[in-house]
């Protein structure tokens, strides 16, 4: 299969490995959305394959994979919840520290430097397929999320997030986070690879998916947190799909 790597956006992610685990390093705009992603992805794959997230070990007998999954963030949570957890990256100086990261925290994780279109050539199959902040990083979004929807077994879940394109987005993410707060290097995002909600569902339709779900992920600089929201969809968002 042709890969949809964009050689250049894992360069990105390659030079800031060491500081996926600083939660004041390269990666702090992560570490402050991650209870919001986690709220999401936690009760979204809780309905779906009804689960109670009260209970000991509530994923346990699912096999969830993390794709781009960098120093672990979210393939961390999932094996403390109970799942068999593969954590895949293309940038092969991220899987080194989430390796690390796992053995000290007493975890089993399958951590791996590959594609999402090796491993569905391989025929690897999965319960859930995290996809998190990864479209709008690659080379070609629709063979990207075909061949998530590949790794996903039928009844599957994807949960896929990322970053909507307009004028709001551009002014928070790339003037705010990138140029004015410094939380990410400059030129970690490129505006024009946004992708709209409604762009979104296109894609995920025609890779065969069933979009079921969307919500917003809004910061408050307030109370300087993340929430989801019903209604804000303008910058961070995230979505679900389901295999049928």
């Amino acid at each position: 299969m042709t890969t949809t790597i964009d050689p250049a956006e894992v360069a990105k992610f390659e030079a800031m490995a060491a500081e996926w685990w600083d939660p004041n390093g390269k990666f702090k705009p992560l570490h402050l959305m991650n209870p919001c992603r986690l709220d999401y992805i936690t009760n979204q794959i809780a309905a779906e394959f009804d689960r109670n997230l009260a209970g000991p070990a509530p994923f346990a007998g699912l096999r969830i994979l993390d794709i781009g999954c960098g120093g672990g963030l979210l393939s961390e949570p999932m094996a403390r919840l109970g799942a068999t957890v593969v954590g895949a990256d293309a940038a092969p100086r991220n899987i080194p520290v989430a390796q690390i990261h796992a053995e000290q925290s007493g975890l089993i994780i399958d951590y791996r430097v590959t594609t999402a279109e090796d491993m569905a050539a391989a025929g690897e199959q999965f319960d859930v397929v995290l996809n998190m902040e990864v479209v709008e990083h690659v080379a070609d979004p629709l063979a990207y999320l075909t061949a998530c929807q590949q790794l996903l077994k039928p009844g599957g879940l994807m949960i896929c997030s990322t970053l909507n394109r307009n004028p709001k987005s551009f002014l928070m993410a790339i003037i705010g986070a990138e140029w004015v707060m410094h939380w990410l290097p400059k030129g970690t995002h490129d505006w024009a690879k946004f992708i709209t909600p409604d762009e979104l569902y296109a894609l995920i339709r025609q890779a065969g998916l069933d979009p079921v779900d969307k919500r917003g992920m809004a910061f408050n600089p307030v109370s300087w947190r993340w929430g989801l929201s019903d209604r804000d969809l303008s910058v961070n968002y995230v979505t679900a799909s389901v295999k049928r």
